[in-house]
């Protein structure tokens, strides 16, 4: 069995997608490389295709109708024969040196975990500059644990997508399925299966690069003010796909580390509403409010009196708003997370 399915999603990513599939063919056969090409009009297609004709035992090219990044990942995790899942965005690449470290570990490790965390790194490459996430803070390194062995997390600490390979029968057993022609549906998959992890381990390797500048890019600011509709779309999933009470009984450190990711969906749905700044934003906001009540009372509670969510909603209309976006801004600055 190959020890990693990395699954390559891509629309019309032919100007970067040979960069993303050349740091992952250092794994040679341990690694199996699903290019999913999404109904690209560019020569996305005839690179996959030739990718697969020189690598047949590691490469298999995808070709479906255009349907979105979720899209991508929903084919990719059908087809999967992996040990381990990772999601690679074709923008992105992972570093060779790193891999083969990962690659290394998990074939010498006797028991293997239910979820793999690694460090991933902001690349400003068009700045010269890089930022890295570690977690050498929260878990032990090299050894394997479970939630209640995880300490605090820093400010700025999330488990994204880009720091995660989950046991892909995990994934499956969790029965993720992402919405189609849906940007950020990568919050999902960093939310959705933790309640089904038990066993995790932690490497302090820089594996997963994170490409940060395209104008373009989802991550974008003014990209995202104007997909914010589909923040929210993103947001309500998380709101409803788990029972935090039931994660509560099982693991109380889980269960917080997880408020604490909804606190940070509310938080950026409601900073990119007050951005776009008109009146029916405005009642989005109060609306996706309103559906975190009747979703589940205790977590509203505990949100509106958070630091993080809570003052985007302490003062509501445009006076609150203000008060939203400096306090945006600062972080901004602080953790340049785009």
């Amino acid at each position: 069995m190959k020890k990693i399915s990395f699954v390559v999603p891509c629309y019309n990513s032919q100007d970067y997608m040979e960069r993303c599939i050349d740091s992952l063919l250092v794994g040679g056969e341990d690694v199996e490389i699903l290019i999913v090409n999404d109904g690209s009009t560019d020569n996305t297609k005839k690179i996959a295709n030739r990718y697969q004709k020189k690598y047949p035992t590691i490469v298999k090219a995808i070709h479906k109708e255009n349907g979105g990044h979720g899209s991508g990942v929903n084919v990719g995790l059908e087809h999967a024969c992996g040990k381990y899942f990772k999601v690679v965005d074709s923008d992105d690449w992972l570093e060779k040196e790193a891999l083969l470290q990962l690659l290394k570990k998990i074939k010498q490790n006797k028991k293997e975990v239910d979820l793999i965390i690694c460090n991933y790194v902001y690349n400003h490459l068009y700045e010269n500059k890089k930022r890295v996430v570690r977690y050498n803070n929260v878990f032990q390194k090299n050894v394997i644990c479970t939630w209640e062995d995880m300490k605090h997390f820093n400010k700025s600490q999330y488990l994204i997508m880009h720091s995660l390979l989950y046991k892909t029968a995990i994934l499956k057993r969790s029965k993720i399925q992402l919405p189609l022609h849906t940007f950020y549906v990568d919050n999902i998959v960093a939310y959705q299966p933790l309640p089904f992890v038990k066993s995790i381990c932690y490497y302090d390797l820089d594996l997963y690069q994170y490409f940060i500048g395209r104008s373009d890019q989802s991550v974008n600011e003014k990209v995202m003010v104007q997909r914010v509709d589909q923040q929210l779309k993103v947001t309500n999933i998380i709101l409803h796909c788990t029972n935090l009470e039931k994660v509560k009984e099982s693991s109380y450190r889980l269960y917080e580390y997880m408020v604490r990711m909804v606190s940070m969906m509310i938080t950026i749905s409601s900073v990119y509403l007050v951005m776009k700044g008109d009146q029916d934003s405005y009642q989005k906001r109060k609306k996706m409010w309103d559906e975190v009540k009747q979703v589940d009372k205790s977590l509203y509670k505990k949100l509106r009196f958070s630091k993080l969510a809570g003052i985007t909603y302490m003062i509501p209309g445009k006076v609150g708003g203000f008060i939203t976006l400096k306090g945006y801004k600062l972080a901004q600055k602080i953790y340049r997370f785009n």
